[in-house]
């Protein structure tokens, strides 16, 4: 999962903050729930990048268990409001991606444990 420059130019943020700006936003992740999987989106790995600017504005690039799901209008918005919650952060993109296609594999042993996979 690609962290803050995502590859590019080392961030001018400092690395403490950087830090504590990536903990605080994965931390916000996990409040957002998938109605349908006993899980959190972070831990059922929907999270594909966050970046972070030099701006502290925040790019996430997310996935659905499926195209269909039925709160796949809804989703990007409680991320959004998650992310935008946290101390620090500016403005925040999410986009929701199916490339590549989410699997259960994908999905933390936490996630598994959840929905009875274990």
């Amino acid at each position: 999962m690609a962290m803050a420059s995502g590859g590019q130019d080392p961030s001018s943020i400092p690395a403490e903050e950087l830090s504590r700006l990536t903990d605080d936003i994965i931390g916000a992740l996990k409040t957002v729930y998938d109605p349908e999987i006993p899980a959190d989106i972070y831990e059922l790995g929907l999270i594909y990048k966050i970046d972070i600017d030099d701006g502290r504005n925040v790019d996430v690039e997310m996935t659905l268990t499926a195209p269909g799901c039925p709160v796949a209008g809804e989703m990007p918005i409680w991320v959004e409001n998650a992310v935008g919650s946290v101390d620090g952060v500016g403005q925040v993109k999410v986009e929701i991606v199916f490339d590549p296609p989410w699997t259960p594999e994908r999905m933390s042993e936490e996630a598994q444990v959840a929905v009875g996979w274990y």
